[in-house]
């Protein structure tokens, strides 16, 4: 017996999707020209699934502040932060986004991934308790699953279950950690805070929010959605990645609460991975401060998302309940997503094609995400395709189709 035998039902699953046209999950790309545009089988294809928000891959500062780092600093660290890998530009990132959330303390980790990973299965263990919204990323749930917490889900943005559940936990000993995100990454809805913020103090809960979605998109500053409706003084932790807004890779924690710093000597992602290069750190630091001054980043995405959110909500498509750079129309059955998901890359428009079971509702979606650096006619362009698509394909009615372009 194989140790790969357990994945057996997974082979006729690609090979299915395979003969519908091209494998989702191994799309390659021949070129990328723009922050907005790539080349996909020798074919111009418009990026509208690269969570690359503010478009800030292409940013000429950035990129000189990359390649200046490399330069002079090397390729890599080849350690960890708490080995060898701990450089200068490492603490002053982490004073810079210190600085830009209003808090006082802040760590850096090698992708988003891991801040969730190293934050939750440090912050909570034996004893613990961890209520999670029940759609979180999978990042917070592998994060859960790598601690000792006992782990509580709560019904998707619903401030009453979670009151519900923290009710129960009245008397009994132990920490309680509320895990929430700012922009949910599938659908693109965005969490009731004020209220969850309210549950979680009424019971004593410390709260933390994944702002990787927001970050950039929400907030007067660009700080996220604790910004935008006024509860940042009630949030405990924040926890993000620079792998969307600010165009590199990498994740981070914020925070208030004191002795943070001993998180570093007990946080074994952060302790045992080697730290981000030089060039990365530099780029990221080139982004943030134009993130920071930048208004005009955070207008252009908004009004981009809405574009297209009405464009495709026109044309009758379920785009969800909230606009987002994150526009994501949900089908009902997994054919005609993946035939909808190949005559859009037929027509040089690329989206993420999202299946049951990692969707909300098990719906499968036809993931979009916004960029700042997408034109208007780029975004009429993708209505366009997916007006025609959806026509062919019974979806939408001519009228709605004179609509949408109307």
């Amino acid at each position: 017996m194989s140790l790969l035998d357990k994945f057996a039902s997974v082979k006729p699953q690609l090979k299915a999707l395979a003969a519908t046209g091209r494998n989702p999950f191994a799309v390659t790309f021949d070129e990328i020209l723009s922050a907005t545009e790539g080349v996909l089988d020798g074919r111009p294809t418009i990026l509208l699934g690269t969570n690359n928000y503010l478009g800030l891959t292409f940013d000429a500062e950035c990129i000189e502040a990359s390649r200046q780092a490399a330069l002079h600093h090397g390729t890599g660290t080849t350690g960890s932060r708490v080995a060898n890998g701990n450089y200068a530009d490492h603490r002053s990132l982490e004073a810079d986004l210190a600085a830009f959330f209003g808090r006082r303390h802040a760590m850096v980790f090698s992708t988003g991934y891991q801040a969730n990973l190293g934050m939750l299965s440090t912050l909570v263990g034996r004893g613990d308790h961890l209520i999670l919204d029940a759609d979180s990323h999978a990042s917070i749930y592998d994060g859960a699953r790598l601690g000792q917490a006992e782990v509580i889900r709560f019904r998707h943005n619903s401030p009453e279950d979670l009151r519900k559940r923290l009710r129960r936990l009245e008397g009994r000993r132990g920490g309680k950690l509320v895990v929430v995100e700012g922009i949910y990454s599938m659908r693109g809805d965005v969490a009731p805070l004020q209220e969850i913020a309210a549950v979680a103090r009424q019971y004593g809960a410390d709260l933390m929010i994944d702002e990787a979605h927001s970050m950039g998109v929400l907030g007067e500053r660009g700080r996220g959605l604790a910004e935008a409706v006024g509860v940042e003084d009630q949030v405990d932790f924040v926890v993000g990645t620079f792998s969307k807004s600010l165009g590199s890779v990498g994740g981070f924690c914020v925070s208030n609460v004191d002795d943070f710093d001993l998180l570093r000597l007990v946080c074994r992602p952060y302790m045992f991975t080697a730290s981000l290069p030089p060039a990365v750190i530099a780029s990221t630091r080139c982004a943030l401060s134009r993130l920071a001054v930048d208004t005009g980043l955070r207008a252009r995405v908004g009004a981009n998302a809405k574009r297209l959110y009405d464009g495709l909500s026109r044309l009758g498509f379920d785009v969800g309940p909230n606009v987002s750079p994150v526009v994501a129309v949900a089908l009902e059955s997994r054919e005609v997503a993946v035939s909808f998901w190949n005559a859009l890359l037929d027509s040089g428009i690329y989206v993420n094609l999202a299946l049951p079971p990692a969707t909300p509702s098990n719906h499968p979606l036809l993931r979009a995400s916004v960029s700042a650096a997408h034109s208007a006619e780029q975004i009429d362009r993708a209505i366009e395709a997916f007006a025609r698509i959806g026509g062919e394909l019974g979806l939408v009615w001519p009228q709605m189709r004179a609509v949408a372009a109307g």
